[in-house]
């Protein structure tokens, strides 16, 4: 990964944690966006709701912080120690993450466009994690490379989501949010994935002919 994409993203994952601990952490989470919306459309929000969203407020800022530092190479090859330390906590942000969002998706602002939309996500990055782990297990260093670049991908749509809501809102108001949020809740994250496979194939195929070259001189 380039450092110019790197630091653009760990600045926009820094940005997005931040303000999401001070929304939920240091200030009145009833007042939180989100919350605020369901109490306004009379959503019954349980104790155990309330946990699991902390939960995965918790878990998600961990891993979108930590991500960049595993996927940035130069910090990978001079460090691997903490390398390997830091993709044990990811992969346990992305665990807790995943299980908490998945049950929120059933709670989820919109309907069942939405549900459907953040329960792919939350399946879907848990997948990319376990995949990701099972190719280091084995040894398979360049797909494990590949599965957490995808994974980071979804990880990512912490960031995209607010993005897409601040798009959405300027364009089209709070008249249909119902509507544009069932949208989001696909747009914050099947993009991120066309990006990084394309970024992937690209990539690797370079890395491939590098390796091929080398073995033909």
């Amino acid at each position: 990964m380039h450092k110019k994409t790197w630091l653009i993203l760990i600045c926009l994952a820094i940005l997005i944690s931040c303000y999401s601990v001070v929304q939920y952490f240091f200030m009145d989470a009833h007042q939180a966006g989100f919350v605020k919306l369901k109490l306004m459309l009379n959503a019954t929000l349980s104790s155990f709701w309330y946990i699991m969203l902390y939960l995965h407020i918790i878990s998600g800022v961990v891993a979108l912080v930590i991500g960049p530092f595993t996927l940035f190479s130069k910090f990978r090859e001079k460090n691997i120690k903490r390398h390997r330390m830091m993709g044990k906590i990811y992969l346990i942000g992305i665990l807790l993450g995943s299980v908490s969002g998945l049950y929120l998706a059933f709670y989820a602002t919109g309907g069942l466009m939405s549900q459907l939309g953040f329960g792919f996500l939350s399946t879907f990055w848990l997948i990319t994690a376990l995949q990701a782990f099972a190719k280091i297990k084995n040894k398979k260093v360049f797909d494990h490379q590949k599965w957490m670049i995808r994974n980071y991908s979804l990880t990512f749509a912490a960031v995209t989501l607010r993005i897409w809501l601040v798009l959405f809102t300027i364009l089209f108001g709070f008249e249909h949010f119902n509507l544009s949020y069932s949208i989001i809740a696909w747009l914050c994250w099947i993009p991120n994935l066309i990006v990084v496979e394309w970024y992937i194939q690209r990539k690797f195929n370079i890395l491939k002919h590098q390796e091929n070259a080398k073995l033909q001189f």
